[in-house]
Formats: C-alpha cells, sequence, structure tokens
C-alpha cells in the first residue's frame, strides 16, 4: 500500500534559517530521499513553497471564494513530501522516524485511499 509522508512545519520556520542552515537542511532532505530510492521505495517527492504564493479556493453555495496566502490563521504548514510505495505501515512510520524533518516538524504517516474509504487498516 502506498503511504504518504507529510513534513508538517510551523509557519515562518523556515525564515528563521540563515542560507547555510536551509541549504544543510535542504541536503539531508535530499540525501533521505535518496535512501528511499535505493531501497525502491520512494515514489515521488516534492517540497512545496510556502503559504506567502499560496490562494485557497472554496466554494458557497454558487460562488467560488479565493483566499490569497499567507493565512494569519494558519500556525502550520504542508512543506513538503514523500510518496512512499512498496511498503506497509510499520515501514512508513519507520522511515518517518528516520526522516531529518522529524528534528524541525512533525512527520505525518497517511495512507492513500478514495475519499470514501478512510484507510483505516
Amino acid at each position: 500500500m502506498p503511504y504518504m509522508l507529510l513534513i508538517v512545519e510551523p509557519v515562518g520556520q523556515r525564515a528563521t534559517r540563515n542560507e547555510a542552515q536551509g541549504l544543510e537542511a535542504y541536503a539531508q532532505m535530499q540525501q533521505f530521499g535518496e535512501a528511499l530510492a535505493a531501497e525502491g521505495k520512494l515514489q515521488a517527492v516534492e517540497s512545496l513553497a510556502s503559504t506567502t504564493g499560496a490562494v485557497r479556493v472554496s466554494r458557497a453555495p454558487g460562488q467560488p471564494a479565493l483566499r490569497d496566502g499567507p493565512f494569519a490563521e494558519a500556525k502550520e504548514m504542508i512543506g513538503g513530501f514523500f510518496l512512499l510505495q512498496n511498503v506497509d505501515r510499520a515501514e512508513a512510520i519507520a522511515w518517518a522516524q528516520r526522516c531529518p524533518a522529524a528534528a524541525w516538524a512533525t512527520v505525518e504517516v497517511r495512507a492513500l485511499a478514495p475519499c470514501f474509504d478512510d484507510g483505516v487498516a
């Protein structure tokens, strides 16, 4: 079953790092991705930009509503993800524990499932 590791980080945390610290964190995450790929466990990986340029779309009856970021009410954001393949829940959790981002963010482990399935195994 595929599992996604979501990197949930505090809003504004990236701005607290200097360039060298940011590049080091990124290098650690790249090495982690390379280790997943070497094991045949990585399906996809991406880093996401901050919420500054994001937009939220919702639809009240009849009319779409757009709200530009940053979002003042947000305390955390999804900073990126690793989409794992050929793993079970226990192995996905073990990989999450090895993820460098766990030192500065939360790594949320989620199974992929259709929207009508709660995905509880």
